[in-house]
């Protein structure tokens, strides 16, 4: 026989509405209480039944989760991280791709507004995003992560991006490096602010930024390498060519440093190379890439903690939440 709710809280002397904040991961349950009946749960092989729940409180206890890219290492860190955190309250999470493209953004929102989710989280490709409910559901509360649309009146959680920009650049210039290039995305808000940040320590610094110093370029997550490649090719092509770039991200960083050693130029020697994510493998790379670290996973945590109130608490004001960002030194900087 199935064990229920009552036979635990029956067993525990407490009442039924105690095990269930337990089993929602109410805060309101003190700390010893929530110890003993979550140890007398797995004492009892206890499985909650989701659907009947879901039928009771009107919920389908389900996140839905539209990322650009699928495999990109920071996209991937992320959900596993928020994952961790739903898991803990016996919430799934429906996980998409837009694939860079907004309409097929468009469709897998609708999609995961179809299947009742609780609560959507979203780092939109939309080059100009005024709101998420004319896509046909206005009681499904939403969370923006990554990119942000600041005329928007929305929960973001994010890196703070402006402090990316100038960490990055300010690392550079303080290994001596006075012709600073940058490698930047396109209409996003990180692009933005990390081409802010980029440009207000230049200026601080009294730094010129000639023009074709600063290489625009699309698909910075799913082709990053490439990308990075074929944009480092421009900047070594110029007549007084960068002896330090800034990359958006990792990747793109990984392809400018290929670039960088086919053209038989050396790495920092000749040109130091940064880049931003932080990702695990970058110690391990030839030249092990330096990079700012922008909190993945704490991200994915707060993202997910903030994912949990609002199922409970939809109408909240929105919050504007930045995770600051910290450099990670490797050989790809190292002083001359």
């Amino acid at each position: 026989m199935a064990v229920r709710l009552k036979d635990i809280a029956r067993d525990l002397g407490v009442s039924v509405v105690t095990v269930s904040k337990v089993l929602r991961g109410n805060s309101d349950i003190g700390e010893e209480t929530r110890k003993r009946v979550l140890k007398r749960m797995k004492e009892l092989n206890y499985q909650p039944n989701m659907l009947a729940r879901g039928l009771a409180s009107g919920k389908t206890y389900t996140v839905g989760l539209v990322v650009p890219d699928l495999v990109h290492p920071f996209f991937a860190e992320f959900a596993k991280s928020l994952s961790g955190v739903l898991r803990k309250s016996h919430r799934a999470v429906i996980l998409a791709s837009s694939e860079e493209d907004p309409e097929i953004e468009r469709q897998e929102i609708r999609t995961l507004l179809r299947r009742g989710i609780d609560v959507l989280l979203i780092a939109s490709c939309q080059p100009n995003l005024r709101n998420f409910y004319e896509l046909g559901d206005e009681r499904t509360p939403y969370l923006l992560f990554d990119r942000n649309f600041p005329h928007l009146a929305a929960h973001f959680v994010g890196s703070n991006d402006l402090m990316v920009g100038e960490m990055a650049t300010n690392h550079l210039i303080g290994i001596g490096r006075k012709r600073i290039g940058h490698i930047a995305g396109r209409n996003t808000s990180p692009s933005y602010d990390r081409l802010r940040g980029f440009r207000d320590a230049m200026a601080e610094h009294r730094l010129p930024v000639p023009e074709d110093y600063v290489v625009v370029c699309d698909h910075m997550e799913e082709r990053g390498d490439k990308t990075g490649y074929e944009a480092m090719q421009k900047l070594l092509a110029l007549k007084e060519r960068p002896d330090a770039v800034f990359c958006y991200n990792d990747m793109t960083a990984i392809g400018a440093i290929a670039a960088t050693t086919a053209a038989g130029l050396r790495v920092p020697e000749d040109i130091a190379i940064i880049g931003c994510g932080n990702m695990p493998y970058n110690d391990y790379l030839k030249v092990p890439l330096s990079s700012i670290d922008h909190g993945t996973a704490e991200l994915g945590r707060i993202a997910g903690e903030l994912a949990l109130e609002l199922t409970s608490h939809p109408e909240q004001p929105p919050k504007n939440i930045l995770v600051p960002p910290t450099l990670v030194v490797r050989a790809s900087t190292l002083p001359r």
